[in-house]
């Protein structure tokens, strides 16, 4: 169905590398392995990694088999966010969603608790024996004034954690392989005998900066680390240097160097993607995200196609893309510190409708009127060309300011950046800029669930538990740089004595 439009829209020589998800039962993944000898059960380190987002809400594990490097989905579960109950009477509320629910601490630990162990019955797995690890991150930040004060609802999904009964040692990472809480069959496979934990997750350390540079700055660690890791199921690799973006509800991603032995981020990207496609479902009043809209609409049979990408660049008048000034404390709602970032030499990108999202009413009422005119098939499709054009005045912005070159690979998350046409008519757009002199159909990948699989990557990076004969680190076309981190670290031991 997909190949009809691509060919109608004359987009067939586009052919992206989509690392799509695939869900394996546990029980399989768990079955001896034969071996040149004898079958063994293969090492599998299972981490579940939770993400309370301003519309949905996930429970996502996943499994890595420490021998061989390969990693598993096993088991999503995924609820809307608006679902959470409400406030009670003396419960104090510690944050609201994008869309304005109100969220207190009690509810959001109820709902976790409830989600995790769903995810992990429906994966039929035994939360104290089987699951190793617990990652917690939130997009939930459009009520606080600062990055800093986003830990209120991190604090509220470890509640949760908790009430589900998960160990507080597995949701923080070990002071040594002898005190790690790693099983001893998995012990074996720790480097933290040879490497520590420095902060550095695939080859990337954060920002350099009092505080977060701005409020969902560990959803785009993740989401880089996972473009990273799912890039491993196509034919590119995109380790350093690379653009990562993660289209959600907020926008996150990052750029980083080609240094070693890590790289460092340079560049920041945040504010809104998917809620600027949301507020133009919402002006339909069928539906209040594009998500449930597209679950019901037979994408086949739209009209009119050569106007559509017109439409999208009128509704770009309406939405900015910029290099944030360091006086700016938030971008599209999301509370930024563009003074440490400019201090510090990050380059820090903004997309916003409006100002502050000042613009959502006005897309609501644009969708109101495109639905009136083009209907729901079509209105999904101009979709596609919004988030391919944000896309491009990203690129636009990093190009012009000499951040990236033909060096770099490009990651891509997150719904509203991988649905529908979004993959063909995104390598369109940088195939139009120029940046890449070879195909650039093997410098882009798209990866669902990209945020789940970075959660996989920092708690194995939290353990020492790399694939050297698949790495993860380092830049592209290199061997394992295990040896070049210990060098590295040896080195600045001995130089702070």
């Amino acid at each position: 169905m997909i190949f009809k439009l691509v060919r109608k829209r004359g987009l067939d020589k586009y052919n992206p590398r989509i690392a799509r998800s695939k869900f394996t039962d546990a029980a399989m993944v768990m079955l001896p392995q034969e071996t040149e000898s004898q079958a063994l059960r293969p090492p599998l380190f299972i981490v579940a990694s939770i993400e309370l987002g301003n519309t949905t809400t996930k429970c996502i594990i996943t499994a890595t088999n420490l021998r061989t490097g390969k990693i598993y989905l096993i088991r999503k579960v995924v609820r809307l966010t608006r679902e959470i109950r409400g406030p009670l009477p003396g419960e104090k509320v510690i944050g609201s969603t994008l869309w304005g629910k109100e969220l207190s601490g009690e509810a959001v630990a109820e709902f976790i608790s409830d989600i995790l162990l769903t995810c992990a019955k429906e994966a039929r797995l035994d939360k104290d024996r089987d699951l190793h690890f617990v990652v917690r991150s939130t997009g939930v930040s459009a009520s606080f004034g600062s990055p800093e004060e986003v830990g209120a609802i991190i604090r509220a999904l470890a509640r949760g954690c908790l009430l589900a009964g998960i160990s507080p040692s597995k949701m923080v990472a070990p002071l040594s392989k002898e005190h790690s809480n790693l099983p001893e069959h998995l012990k074996e496979y720790s480097k933290l005998d040879k490497v520590f934990f420095d902060g550095a997750v695939a080859g990337c350390l954060p920002p350099r900066s009092r505080g977060e540079i701005m409020a969902n700055e560990m959803e785009a660690e993740l989401s880089t680390a996972g473009v990273k890791v799912g890039a491993k199921w196509t034919d590119v690799d995109c380790r350093n240097p690379l653009v990562s973006m993660d289209f959600g509800t907020t926008f996150k991603g990052r750029v980083t160097n080609d240094e070693l032995p890590y790289a460092k981020t340079i560049g920041s990207i945040c504010g809104l993607s998917g809620a600027m496609c949301d507020a133009l479902i919402q002006g339909t009043q069928v539906a209040f995200s594009a998500l449930e809209l597209s679950e019901s609409v037979d994408p086949i049979g739209v009209k009119r196609v050569n106007e559509l990408e017109e439409v999208a660049y009128e509704i770009h008048k309406y939405i900015d893309v910029r290099k944030v000034p360091p006086s700016a404390t938030r971008v599209g709602t999301v509370p930024v510190n563009a003074k440490s970032a400019h201090e510090q030499g990050v380059l820090l990108i903004g997309c916003d409708a409006g100002d502050n999202g000042s613009h959502l009413p006005k897309l609501r009422s644009l969708g109101q009127e495109l639905y009136a005119q083009y209907g729901a098939q079509a209105l999904l499709a101009i979709l596609d060309h919004v988030s391919a054009l944000i896309v491009r005045r990203v690129l636009e912005v990093l190009i012009s300011e000499g951040i990236v070159n033909d060096k770099y690979t490009i990651g891509i998350t997150g719904r509203a950046g991988m649905t529908g046409l979004k993959p063909y008519l995104i390598l369109k757009q940088i195939d139009d800029l120029g940046l890449f002199k070879d195909d650039v159909n093997r410098r882009v990948v798209f990866v669902e669930d990209g945020l789940a699989l970075g959660a996989n990557v920092m708690a194995r990076c939290m353990h020492s538990l790399g694939t050297p004969n698949n790495p993860l680190g380092g830049n592209r076309g290199m061997a394992c740089i295990l040896g070049i981190r210990a060098e590295f670290q040896r080195a600045k031991r001995a130089k702070t004595g």
